[in-house]
């Protein structure tokens, strides 16, 4: 690990001053930042701790009906929430998917946003091709041991290429807060603004390097819930063993009845991209259709389109689709 200077924050203004130098990191829970620089991926000159700005540790009703969870309010903490539990089971049951007991009294709700990928040719600083840590070295992973990596919105000119990134997000959060239509809201040197959650991951493009649209500068100081959009939901998480491993494949589903039909949906998929994909085809294809196996199919069908899998990933193409049928029909309430 490299030598690095510590600062703490009280305030957010202090906080987005401090790590304007060239550099510096927010430090939160540090679960997944402190192993990357054990690791040698990260190497901030400076810490800024701002696990004492008060002001971002809170959860708090909105005067439209949703909620507004504090970038610093601990995994634990959100998915055990009362409110959560009753009007976002969706977000409760992905943060209980997600790593040990102990990490998530650990992780924030900020920092999981800003998860890194767990590719290994990334985390691994002894594999010298990886566009997303030295751009323009190459993706090991296209011809190498790709099993867990993404089959949508994945760049894969060739293994050279400064663009080829075929990693993905790694959080089970942000697949469920994609699907319900949540809000980052940030604070930075220009002033505070709301980002959709939509736009906040990027996928690889160009710029295989860059995770999310944060400015520089930029603190997450909030993730804003709209009022509850669906009265059925379910996370589903396909994994290798059934304790703290990463998605093989996740859904997010969820939709409202009007009636013997679908007035609403979402739909959002992890383990399969470099961001957590919304399908919004798949989603509009669902509407005003009446929560069957057959609806569901086809909705699978659509948010799959375009998918491309690698030497050790093809079965992904199966799983995603299979995966998305089981989970709306679990939030349905059938077995």
């Amino acid at each position: 690990m490299n030598p690095f200077a510590y600062q703490r924050a009280e305030q957010a203004e202090a906080a987005v001053h401090a790590v304007s130098a060239h550099g510096s990191k927010f430090l939160a829970g540090g679960t997944n930042l402190i192993d990357l620089m054990k690791d040698g991926v990260e190497t901030p000159s400076t810490l800024v701790d701002i696990n004492h700005i008060a002001s971002l540790q809170k959860v708090e009703t909105m005067p439209n009906g949703g909620l507004r969870l504090g970038a610093l309010t601990r995994n634990s903490d959100v998915a055990e929430h009362p409110l959560v539990r009753t009007n976002y089971p969706l977000l409760s049951q992905a943060i209980f998917s997600g790593a040990s007991p102990q990490l998530r009294n650990m992780a924030s709700t900020g920092g999981n946003l800003m998860q890194r990928t767990r590719c290994a040719y990334f985390m691994d600083t002894g594999f010298p091709a990886c566009n997303k840590r030295e751009p323009g070295s190459g993706c090991a992973a296209l011809k190498g041991f790709n099993r867990m990596h993404a089959i949508l919105g994945a760049t894969d000119e060739g293994a050279t290429s400064p663009h080829t990134c075929i990693a993905t997000n790694p959080s089970d959060m942000n697949v469920a807060l994609a699907a319900l239509v949540a809000t980052v809201e940030v604070q930075g040197p220009n002033g505070k603004r709301e980002i959709p959650f939509a736009d906040f991951h990027r996928l690889p493009g160009n710029t295989p390097e860059l995770d999310t649209n944060l400015k520089p500068g930029e603190l997450i100081t909030a993730v804003i819930l709209p009022a509850p959009l669906y009265d059925h939901a379910y996370y589903l998480k396909v994994r290798d063993r059934n304790s703290y491993a990463f998605a093989l494949v996740s859904v997010a589903a969820a939709y409202k009845l009007d009636g013997r039909v679908i007035k609403q949906a979402g739909l959002a998929l992890g383990g399969v991209a470099h961001k957590p994909w919304r399908s919004l085809e798949a989603e509009h294809a669902l509407t005003g259709k009446p929560p069957t196996g057959e609806s569901f199919a086809k909705a699978a069908e659509i948010a799959l389109a375009g998918a491309k899998g690698y030497e050790h990933n093809a079965f992904k193409l199966a799983l995603a689709k299979q995966s998305i049928v089981r989970a709306f029909t679990l939030a349905g309430g059938a077995a």
